[in-house]
């Protein structure tokens, strides 16, 4: 069995990751070429405040808009993005909340299901979202929610496991031209990433991550699971920009990638039907990569 995964040659992406501060996806998206912003209300951690845009995301998530990042740069978006990946909020409406819900057998706390009813809204927004590749993760639900089935449940120890090899469920719905993810160079897991059970005596569920500190570490994406987003959802475009001359016989070759990818129109027209329909042309996105050189 062949554990390896060979990436993909693609066109450069415009993608968003909305609720991220950490950077571990958008980082792996830019290091394979691709136009990626993070987006949260916090101030980002990974490193890179000229990629994230410290705000409400939902305004943004549909593309069309201007935003801005930390460097307070602006930045323009036309049409709809490339592909959008979402880690909403799931202290409310996950299933590991559940005591908490149910504080008492057969009471629910009314404040917490509300809060979780909100932060389901809030989920759906990017579910349902104007884009072509949808991808939201978050772990379990608790089943009172009643949230759509989700396409895909993957561990960290099944994506470049040796950097990681634990076990942390993490549920993916996906929407749209995208396909489920493969295993890469997975490993035995360990044991559990996260403090499991709510006894402390047994010190075998405590998991790798520190305790005092388990929502933050919960929420962060792997490093091996964000490598096989970019990878297998994204793929490598960073030869599109090594051709820093943007020669003609470069933009032939992006034209007819994007025509296979998009299905847009060739010619750029105003009055093109495929406009009309809220795509744009292969032209105007190549002049978009253009100024992205500049």
């Amino acid at each position: 069995m062949d554990l390896s995964y060979k990436i993909k040659k693609s066109l450069p992406m415009r993608v968003l990751i909305a609720c991220e501060e950490f950077q571990a996806v958008c980082n792996e998206m830019r290091r394979l070429g691709h136009i990626c912003f993070s987006a949260d209300i916090q101030e980002c951690s990974g490193g890179h405040p000229e990629w994230h845009i410290m705000d409400d995301v939902l305004p943004i998530i549909n593309g069309d808009c201007e935003f801005t990042t930390m460097d307070d740069k602006v930045h323009r978006i036309n049409g709809e993005r490339d592909l959008l990946i979402a880690h909403p909020p799931c202290t409310y409406i996950s299933n590991a909340g559940a005591c908490r819900l149910y504080p008492r057998k057969g009471e629910i706390d009314v404040n917490r299901y509300e809060k979780g009813i909100k932060a389901k809204r809030f989920f759906m927004k990017f579910l349902d979202a104007k884009c072509k590749r949808i991808v939201v993760e978050n772990p379990l639900p608790s089943r009172v929610f009643e949230l759509p089935k989700a396409s895909q449940v993957i561990q960290p120890y099944e994506m470049y496991g040796k950097k990681h090899p634990y076990t942390k469920k993490t549920l993916l719905w996906i929407r749209g031209e995208l396909d489920l993810l493969v295993p890469v160079e997975p490993v035995d897991p360990i044991g559990p990433y996260c403090p499991a059970g709510t006894s402390r005596k047994d010190r075998s569920k405590y998991g790798s991550a520190k305790r005092g500190d388990d929502r933050k570490n919960r929420s962060k994406t792997f490093p091996g699971i964000a490598r096989a987003f970019a990878e297998q959802w994204a793929g490598d475009a960073r030869w599109f920009w090594e051709e820093m001359d943007m020669n003609e016989e470069l933009f032939i070759e992006a034209e007819k990638m994007l025509l296979d990818r998009e299905g847009y129109c060739k010619n750029g027209c105003d009055n093109c039907k495929i406009k009309e329909l809220g795509g744009f042309c292969a032209k105007e996105r190549l002049e978009e990569w253009r100024d992205a050189l500049k």
